[in-house]
């Protein structure tokens, strides 16, 4: 119930702004942003114990650099495994929320958010695509934005926008694309301008308007917890794990691990247990990062707050979609979470990550899984496709179908003019003796003419 003031006390409140003097006018007007959420650094991570692969960094940043850091998690947790309790569903994600303010906390990170989107259950192949419909894309980005304005960070840390063999869930992808929207956004008046529209009446009760800033973060960061960071090296800088922490005296392994102890639902006593033993392997290797973008300049693998100081920058807007020029009359790619990056990365002005590595994929030996391809018409007249794959010793087509058709196995399938027509693969991978990189390829021919290969590099699990 709302509450009841005084007709006095609401007469005063309403007129306050004409009535007191010229300093009281002036404050009331235009107070500033609420320093106590104002952050250096804003980590946009998809689960609860995902900001664990960065803890280590952000120990360093907040004991001894003495910088805000905020986080926010997009997801509550709620499809994980509980390693010590009943707790599933909604229980579960109270417990994972509570697990990872703790955690944090541990570190001197108190400012710690949640977008609250739906945790996608993981599938063989992760596409992007998937998450960013569970978790409602347009809500989750205009509550990021929200975030970024109410912290006003200048450096945005975030998951890798790709599918990296180790770092295959669907969810951390998401968060990075929504990360990456949100930077290039919250500077802009028009995106969700309701959230910077001043309220009508911030004395009383029941404002719609928010009453934020627009603000232009400085610099975009993205990490991973990929099994292999080969691709990361040189495009951005890299933290010794190892190094003693001037002010806790232990190294950052030995806080990350303690940071990562509080996430007990995932992971049991296994850090507690590395703790008691020293035995921290598993936390000193170095930690990479790869500098997205830089509205300020600066060396590539310079440390992350480098050049991120001095005033507000204005908003710098993106490049944006445009479709490309000179397309071949015919062309295959392959689908899902890649052919929207293929999109996305220009767009967005990632320049760094249209070259930072090729389709990859991680699967065990034997494993049935999915892949699509597109196979692009961009003529004015209907056209077959015979798609021809090309695929090392051991792989097995276990079924091709197009559309409606569940035929096995497709070879043949008919484009309509200026059409495009997704072709699902099931596929089944060899057993090797050991784990190893493999290559899959496919052309087709359309019209009597071949089409460009399409590549996806795959890492076989073996025996």
């Amino acid at each position: 119930m709302r509450p009841v003031l005084p007709f006095a006390l609401v007469v005063c409140a309403s007129l306050l702004g004409s009535t007191g003097d010229a300093g009281s006018q002036e404050a009331l007007a235009s107070p500033a942003a609420d320093p106590r959420f104002k952050a250096d650094i804003l980590v946009i991570a998809p689960h609860p114990d995902d900001e664990s692969t960065i803890a280590g960094y952000l120990a360093k940043a907040v004991l001894d650099e003495h910088r805000r850091v905020a986080v926010v998690l997009t997801t509550r947790g709620d499809a994980g495994q509980n390693l010590v309790g009943y707790e599933q569903a909604r229980s579960l994600a109270e417990v994972r929320e509570i697990e990872t303010r703790q955690a944090l906390a541990s570190i001197g990170i108190t400012n710690v958010f949640f977008l609250r989107a739906p945790d996608t259950f993981g599938q063989d192949v992760a596409d992007v695509l998937r998450s960013l419909e569970t978790s409602n894309h347009g809500s989750s980005l205009g509550e990021a934005v929200r975030f970024i304005r109410l912290t006003r960070p200048e450096v945005v840390i975030a998951m890798l926008p790709a599918t990296v063999v180790g770092e295959n869930h669907e969810d951390h992808q998401a968060s990075g694309v929504i990360a990456t929207e949100a930077f290039d956004l919250a500077g802009d008046p028009t995106s969700f301008p309701e959230q910077v529209a001043v309220p009508e009446d911030r004395l009383w009760y029941g404002n719609l308007m928010e009453g934020l800033r627009p603000w232009q973060p400085k610099k975009l960061y993205y990490y991973t917890d990929a099994s292999h960071f080969d691709f990361m090296k040189g495009k951005g800088p890299e933290y010794s794990m190892t190094a003693v922490s001037p002010s806790q005296r232990v190294s950052y392994a030995r806080l990350a691990a303690s940071e990562l102890s509080f996430h007990r639902t995932q992971y049991g006593d296994d850090p507690a247990k590395a703790l008691a033993t020293g035995n921290l392997h598993d936390y000193e290797q170095p930690l990479p990062f790869v500098l997205a973008k830089s509205l300020t300049g600066g060396s590539v693998t310079a440390d992350i707050m480098e050049g991120a100081g001095g005033p507000p920058v204005q908003f710098s807007p993106v490049r944006g979609y445009r479709a490309p020029e000179n397309v071949a009359d015919f062309s295959i790619e392959l689908g899902q979470g890649w052919a929207f990056y293929k999109r996305f990365y220009p767009a967005h002005n990632l320049d760094v990550m249209s070259g930072l590595l090729a389709p990859e994929l991680g699967v065990g030996g034997g494993q049935h899984f999915v892949v699509q391809l597109l196979l692009h018409n961009n003529t004015a007249r209907a056209v077959t496709f015979h798609l021809r794959p090309q695929l090392p010793q051991g792989w097995v087509v276990d079924s091709t179908s197009a559309q409606h058709s569940h035929a096995w196995p497709m070879t043949e399938f008919a484009v309509g003019a200026h059409d495009d027509v997704p072709v699902r693969l099931r596929l089944v991978a060899p057993m090797p003796a050991k784990s190893e990189w493999q290559t899959l390829t496919w052309v087709a021919d359309a019209d009597g003419r071949q089409t460009a290969p399409v590549t996806l590099r795959v890492y076989v699990g073996g025996r």
